[in-house]
């Protein structure tokens, strides 16, 4: 049947209803087009008339009257990304967060100077690891773990470690598996897991790959900066000390928050995860997983620089298995290549350092520490007290999993060096610098 002949005519009837106020009689008669029954029109007339209005003055006559849908708009995944290869790091294409047309709400106002409840609920207590309620505009995230150390008090800074767990993982599955509370004690660390619900994302990934989820102050990079706000405001966090880290989907994150907030991140860390702009959709991140990412001037753009133009790229230190199977191993090189490109601008202006050893488990490593050289005229020594730019730490024979992790954990890799002690370590030893 020819279903635009069928229904042009009755729809055509129904307009003409409509602009001679006739509501019920034009109700029923895109009722009798569309084969459906529709609520009464007198009973929903407060609440829906205007918008019936809109909606059958906008239709085309032409055109049939569009169908409302079975039920509730669901993700789809494309045939054959579902595969059991892909492990952790499967990716899907699903509606983004925001609502289409509408500007993403921006989360680049400073934080606040003094802690205190200002997104209105209370501070967390000292020595706990805590569920804390969050609220966002088109944000599906409704709470965050937060973990907070024993010696917190509220006259003493702290530094702030934001923790991007993997796909298929949640804020105490990665909180166990990295043992970063643990570690953060000591050094009377904050420590931020947010959660990634189901209704983002399927696997619970972060959409690193999405055009939508890629920028400062949109999509979910704004949704997590706005945790990171939240905490600072309700604890005496110290602004030089704020850090982003992630594994694998929560790497590629981490990297993609460095990249577009310098302000406010002073180092990232990223544990078999991407570069930011590795990919800008569902195929290209697949390609990127299993391969690397293409070359290409998308792969380093930075959407920070309109606002913030002055900030160089910050430190990164990078783990990766050269036995990883999930994310290629050259993505971990791709991060070091981007970051002393963006960093340095010139490999000769540059020093490497070079280790090789073993972790108490027996899996071997190579780590290699990449400093600015004193004069920008060539290698050197690097002067006493000089901080690195880089970091890369290649584990061999290791695959897709947190080095040195606890097995209670997913993900995990307990025989491997303790990257969670290394990338704290590198972390403290990069406070934000003033005017960087």
């Amino acid at each position: 049947m020819d279903w635009k002949l069928h229904l042009n005519p009755r729809l055509g009837n129904a307009t003409e209803l409509v602009r001679n106020g006739q509501l019920a009689e034009a109700t029923r008669a895109i009722q009798q087009a569309l084969g459906v029954t529709l609520p009464d029109p007198v009973a929903a007339r407060a609440s829906h008339t205007g918008a019936t209005l809109r909606s059958t003055r906008e239709q085309p006559a032409s055109q049939p009257a569009p169908r409302a849908p079975d039920g509730p708009a669901a993700s789809r995944w494309r045939t054959g990304f579902a595969r059991a290869d892909v492990q952790d790091a499967v990716v899907i294409d699903r509606p983004a967060h925001e609502n289409p047309g509408a500007r993403p709400a921006r989360s680049d106002a400073p934080p606040a100077s003094a802690p205190k409840a200002a997104f209105g609920g209370p501070a967390a207590v000292p020595g706990s690891f805590t569920r804390m309620a969050f609220s966002h505009p088109g944000a599906p995230q409704d709470h965050y773990y937060l973990y907070v150390p024993p010696g917190a008090n509220a006259d003493t800074p702290m530094p702030l470690v934001l923790m991007l767990h993997g796909c298929t993982q949640n804020p105490q599955d990665f909180a166990t598996g990295t043992g970063m509370n643990a570690a953060a004690a000591p050094a009377n660390a904050l420590v931020l897991y947010p959660a990634q619900p189901g209704s983002a994302n399927p696997k619970g990934c972060w959409n690193w790959f999405r055009p939508t989820d890629q920028q400062r102050g949109a999509g979910e990079p704004a949704v997590l900066v706005a945790m990171v706000r939240e905490v600072m405001a309700r604890h005496p966090v110290d602004t030089r000390r704020v850090y982003v880290a992630g594994l694998s989907a929560g790497g590629a994150m981490a990297a993609l928050l460095g990249r577009e907030y310098p302000d406010l991140f002073a180092a990232v860390g990223v544990h078999s995860g991407l570069q930011a702009g590795a990919a800008h959709n569902v195929m290209g991140a697949l390609s990127a997983m299993k391969n690397g990412a293409k070359a290409g001037p998308a792969a380093h753009a930075s959407a920070h620089q309109s606002a913030t133009p002055a900030l160089p790229p910050r430190p990164i230190i990078v783990f990766h298995g050269d036995a990883d199977s999930t994310v290629h191993a050259r993505n971990g090189e791709q991060l070091i290549d981007a970051a002393l490109a963006s960093a340095i601008g010139d490999a000769r202006n540059t020093v490497q350092e070079e280790q090789t050893g073993r972790s108490p488990g027996g899996k071997g490593y190579t780590r290699t520490v990449y400093y600015r050289t004193a004069d920008g005229a060539g290698p050197s020594a690097p002067p006493p007290g000089k901080t690195a730019v880089a970091e890369h730490w290649v584990l061999h024979g290791a695959g897709h999993a947190w080095a040195g992790g606890h097995a209670g954990g997913s993900h995990t890799d307990p025989g491997g060096v303790n990257a969670t002690q290394e990338m704290l370590r590198f972390f403290l030893a990069h406070p934000q610098q003033a005017g960087q």
